[in-house]
């Protein structure tokens, strides 16, 4: 029965997008971050993004990312993001493992809100950037 699932609350783990220096192409790139800002470790990270509108119809394709294990207080890049995506409704599906429980939270970056003029400070990745939480 659905109302016997326990589905405990996600902390400590947020999405970030940072832009950042590219040495080996010389640009500045849009980047995704998982941040583990837990005092555990979590294991068996998947990751499922999409870019999509619906005003407009416009969707991408879906990505997939894994990371096998993120110790506590660290961070793994996911992806690598065009801007031209980011006029879309961006949305990161995080499933994890921390000891037995499994966790599940989606993340959302409005179309239109990742830019220069709204990065801030994010002292996990000592980087400027948006996050979610």
């Amino acid at each position: 029965m659905k109302k016997d699932i326990f589905i405990p609350k996600v902390e400590n783990v947020y999405m970030a997008i940072v832009k950042e220096f590219n040495e080996t192409y010389q640009t500045d790139d849009w980047n995704v971050y998982l941040i583990n800002d837990r005092d555990t470790q979590i294991e068996m990270v998947i990751c499922v993004s999409q870019g999509m509108d619906p005003e407009t119809g416009k969707i991408t394709s879906m990505m997939r990312k894994t990371v096998q294990k993120m110790e506590a207080h660290s961070y793994a890049k996911i992806e690598f993001i065009q801007e031209e995506v980011l006029a879309l409704d961006n949305v990161f599906n995080v499933t994890f493992f921390d000891g037995d429980t499994m966790y599940d939270k989606q993340y959302v970056f409005e179309k239109n809100t990742v830019k220069e003029s709204t990065l801030r400070y994010i002292k996990q990745l000592d980087k400027k950037g948006i996050i979610r939480k």
